[in-house]
């Protein structure tokens, strides 16, 4: 029988939007880049990036026959990196069919630290840009402070 458990206070899982762009490089490749990319925090794990699987270039990666179980999220498929003669067995996961609590992260693919990801906040200036004419200039200069001359 399959045990299915639901996170809670006693076994906190979390999501949250990463905000900004997130990059994968594999032998100083990009193999994902994206701006919608949810990080999972696991009690006693560290922050795994879940990357949507249409932002992730699949012809480097190979599906294998290697799965997991997690009574939290479920049954994890795997995918083998392949790239300038360098394999990485098993180092993309994802879970094509999680438990309902973890439907967040449905298809998405998240990679072993033979991955390195990372991530660039997004600048104020892509945020949002401040204008009193609606030209869609930022305004470029400091206003000066309450007795400044």
């Amino acid at each position: 029988m399959t045990t299915v458990k639901i996170p809670g206070p006693d076994y906190p899982i979390t999501f949250k939007a990463a905000g900004g762009r997130v990059r994968a490089k594999y032998q100083d490749h990009v193999i994902a880049e994206s701006t919608a990319v949810i990080m999972l925090h696991e009690s006693g794990h560290a922050p795994v990036a879940y990357f949507p699987r249409e932002d992730v270039d699949m012809a480097f990666l190979g599906r294998t026959d290697h799965s997991t179980y997690c009574p939290y999220k479920g049954h994890a498929s795997y995918f083998t990196l392949s790239m300038d003669g360098a394999v990485a067995e098993n180092s993309v996961w994802t879970y094509e069919e999680p438990y309902p609590a973890m439907e967040t992260i449905r298809g998405r693919l998240a990679f072993y630290p033979v991955v390195d990801i990372s991530h660039e906040a997004l600048r104020n200036d892509e945020i949002i840009q401040h204008t009193d004419s609606g030209s869609g200039a930022s305004q470029g200069t400091r206003w000066p402070a309450t007795g400044e001359t």
